[in-house]
């Protein structure tokens, strides 16, 4: 059972608030990846290794020399069939073949290249929604998570974007306290 810790109505200004107090680094990787790379993915149907890395870096930096260590064939395949595939569970389970990426990285690359389709599975928004972070994820829980979200930002009258923003920023102000 999923339910948000603050009212619907507070979404634009966590999201807003988000977007101001982004640091350098994300509002420039964010850029790149809202701008050139997503936009370059969804026209070609697939990703270059270097785009896959940007991604990568944006959402797990620590994970730099396991993403770095996949083929570029291996990228190209699988972003292709992700952006192909009929399939809700190959579309997000796809990913995982690539090393260093789990199912939260694996959820950024829906959230870009299927705007208002797919949430990012991420911590922050999990305790943002009272939910538990899960000891193993699954496609079940990924599906409810993600057809939980659309129903809220649809709600809301806000994007999935918004909406990420929102749940990450109110997790970052009162997570802990």
């Amino acid at each position: 059972m999923m339910e948000l810790r603050f009212p619907q109505s507070d979404i634009c200004n966590l999201a807003v608030r988000y977007e101001a107090e982004m640091g350098e680094r994300d509002r420039h990787l964010t850029g790149t990846i809202t701008r050139d790379v997503f936009p370059s993915y969804v026209h070609k149907g697939f990703l270059t290794k270097n785009e896959f890395l940007t991604v990568c870096s944006w959402k797990t930096p620590r994970s730099k020399p396991r993403c770095e260590s996949n083929e570029a064939s291996l990228i190209q395949e699988v972003s292709a069939l992700a952006m192909t595939t009929e399939s809700e569970r190959i579309r997000i389970q796809i990913w995982t073949l690539l090393a260093g990426v789990k199912w939260p990285t694996a959820s950024v690359f829906l959230h870009f290249a299927f705007s208002d389709r797919y949430p990012i599975l991420d911590y922050r928004a999990l305790w943002s929604l009272m939910t538990k972070v899960p000891v193993q994820y699954t496609f079940p829980f990924w599906s409810v998570y993600t057809d939980f979200c659309c129903g809220l930002a649809r709600s809301a009258g806000v994007s999935m974007r918004m909406l990420d923003q929102a749940l990450w920023k109110y997790s970052e102000i009162h997570q802990g306290k």
